[in-house]
């Protein structure tokens, strides 16, 4: 990987706003004159050292703690100083605006963690996970981000990577030794046997990837149906508080609500919609259109009936207009008039009340079902959608290296096509437009 011919960036680590503390965050390999003008020199490493910040006329702006860290022991692998004082934004500006007028310059979104990995210090799939972990909407998505920056989603691609390399370099040999039918034969056998132990590892890994895409991004669910049938008591059953307004009026949501909820650490998106029905009304007909927009976008639409009257007509239509593509589960509510018993049939009718919250439990399994999510009680890494794609571009090419096993010339070209789909996971082979859209969307400070 070729190093960074770093300038030196600065820019403020900790959120905007007022706190405790507050970091400005330096990063180069020639940080003497920048230390120099704002601390007096460069402090020893790995030390806290209690210092003044001083501005152009050696006053001082700040008092905190200056920590050194020297190339390569550091985060980018660069000389790093981290100046955490008061963390106020008049304080915060202050030091930044310093470090600005002794040369350094405002480090672009992601160029700390890019840094870091343009000198080795992380490879491309754990940069991204440190972005993953700060972003980490639970726990679990937590956790699986902090597998993925200690390596180990890495370390199983590496592995495949590995054996990838001596099944290319088994059809080489075999290339260059036709005459030996018998060596060809014995070789192409063991390499049937590698691709197979190699596909069985990759949809492992797809899988576990396809969790942790799960926990990062979570499924958006459109809650549909007829005016007064719940949904808006519905959402704030799940949400736990009063996010909708809920009355006995037909048409009281007009526009789409949003709110995130976690269930088992997976987030669900729900959008609220305005009730589906003929209407003269302008604002109700925005409100309806703006339904279909969300369905659209939907992965899964809860079509919710009132239990004591059931399917009907009108459900029956709005049915018919759902995407092709998406998931529906038949949400019976209003058990508690009905008197019927919460239930699950056929995976994808619940029976519930929104209102005293019987059978909500039933439906949280059933969306955690539908979504894919298979709790395993082991640690599970982070992934993107550029991941599960690259996996399932190498699961591809290796299904059509062993469906080609006799013709060797175009076998290792599906084998060398494989493994460079999984270098793109790792930042091996990653083209440079990738990887300015990947750090663009850091936060500044990291």
């Amino acid at each position: 990987m070729q190093k960074n011919n770093s300038e030196v960036i600065c820019a403020i680590a900790t959120p905007p706003g007022r706190g405790g503390i507050g970091v400005v965050r330096i990063s180069g390999n020639n940080l003497e004159s920048v230390a120099g003008g704002l601390i007096g020199r460069l402090p020893r490493p790995r030390y806290a050292t209690y210092t003044s910040f001083l501005d152009a006329s050696g006053q001082s702006i700040d008092q905190g703690i200056a920590l050194y860290f020297s190339a390569p022991h550091s985060f980018t692998g660069e000389h790093v100083l981290e100046l955490q004082g008061h963390g106020g934004p008049a304080v915060m500006q202050a030091l930044l605006n310093r470090c600005l007028e002794l040369g350094a310059r405002l480090a672009m979104p992601g160029e700390f963690t890019q840094r870091a990995f343009l000198n080795g210090k992380l490879d491309l799939a754990q940069a991204e996970s440190v972005a993953d972990l700060i972003d980490a909407s639970s726990i679990e998505a937590a956790r699986s981000a902090l597998q993925s920056l200690s390596g180990e989603f890495s370390r199983r691609i590496q592995i495949m990577q590995t054996r990838l390399t001596e099944l290319r370099m088994r059809v080489e040999a075999s290339l260059d030794f036709p005459e030996e039918e018998d060596i060809v034969e014995a070789e192409r056998e063991k390499v049937r046997k590698g691709i197979d132990v190699t596909l069985e590892e990759l949809a492992g890994v797809l899988a576990a990837a396809k969790q942790g895409a799960l926990l990062r991004e979570g499924v958006h669910v459109a809650l549909i149906g007829q005016p007064n049938v719940g949904k808006s008591s519905l959402m704030n059953a799940l949400a736990g508080e009063e996010i909708a307004i809920v009355t006995d009026v037909a048409g009281t949501t007009r526009d789409a609500l949003r709110q995130e909820i976690q269930v088992s650490g997976v987030s669900f998106h729900l959008i609220d919609t305005a009730g589906l029905r003929e209407t003269t009304d302008t604002v109700e007909q925005m409100g309806i259109a703006r339904t279909w927009t969300a369905v659209e976008k939907a992965g899964i639409a809860l079509l919710l009936v009132d239990s004591q009257h059931g399917l009907g007509e009108a459900e029956l239509k709005i049915i018919d207009k759902l995407p092709a593509g998406i998931t529906r589960i038949t949400v019976h509510n209003k058990i508690d008039l009905s008197g019927e018993a919460p239930r699950c049939e056929s995976g994808t009718e619940v029976w519930l009340s929104a209102r005293t919250g019987e059978g909500i439990d039933l439906l949280c399994a059933e969306l955690l079902r539908i979504a894919g999510w298979q709790p395993t009680g082991e640690g599970g890494f982070m992934a993107r959608r550029r991941h599960l794609a690259a996996l399932g571009c190498a699961q591809s090419h290796l299904n059509m290296a062993l469906e080609i096993s006799g013709q060797l010339e175009l076998q290792a070209e599906e084998l060398r096509l494989s493994q460079e789909a999984l270098s793109e996971i790792t930042g091996e082979f990653t083209p440079d437009d990738l990887l300015g859209e990947i750090f663009s969307r850091f936060c500044i400070g990291k």
